[in-house]
């Protein structure tokens, strides 16, 4: 076996122990902030408000950016480089959409006189903006790995069950998709 060869295994066996250990971790920052949020809504001076809509559209954004991705990842294993390469592009979309819809949430909660900071800012709004905005930096990293992972496509780099990339970012998407919809879902239920 050559050197590269065994690099190749070597890899193969801790790239996606490695990414389930980042996961794991991020889900422990996220309990910690929903832990904060929950302990701060018992303060005298918590006000409860209605999600922006805007949320509401990050959130179907989301989910339907996962079916995309799924179905890019199927494609990409049975060899289809045009349909996975479409898939791609359009998931890349539709996560742009959702930070778009996500930074116009931001909006519509100053519109509702809600606040990050200042004489007008309440714990509730700024709990929620910290989670969200925390969240929309991780969407960020997974904007800049679905970039890289469309170029490689449209380089033929996924071929011949040369997949490893394209299946931990696709994980990646799908746990940053999954926390973003429990994150959804918690402040429905609790604001």
């Amino acid at each position: 076996m050559t050197l590269d060869q065994e690099l190749n295994v070597a890899r193969r066996k801790t790239a996606k122990p490695m990414l389930w250990i980042s996961m794991v971790s991020m889900t422990m920052m996220f309990a910690g902030l929903v832990s904060a949020y929950v302990i701060s809504s018992n303060r005298e001076d918590w006000v409860s408000f209605e999600l922006p809509t805007s949320l509401v559209t990050s959130t179907i954004l989301i989910l339907v950016s996962s079916l995309t991705m799924h179905a890019a990842l199927i494609a990409v294993k049975k060899q289809k480089s045009n349909i996975s390469s479409i898939l791609l592009v359009i998931t890349l979309l539709l996560g742009i959409g959702f930070v778009l819809s996500q930074v116009n949430s931001f909006s519509e909660l100053k519109q509702y006189g809600l606040f990050f900071t200042g004489p007008k800012s309440l714990i509730s709004s700024s709990m929620l903006m910290v989670i969200v905005f925390t969240h929309l930096l991780h969407i960020f990293a997974a904007l800049i790995v679905l970039v890289v992972m469309t170029i490689r496509q449209l380089l033929g780099k996924y071929n011949n069950g040369n997949t490893l990339g394209f299946e931990l970012g696709s994980i990646f998407w799908h746990f940053l998709d999954l926390l973003w919809i429990i994150l959804f879902c918690f402040f429905y239920f609790n604001t």
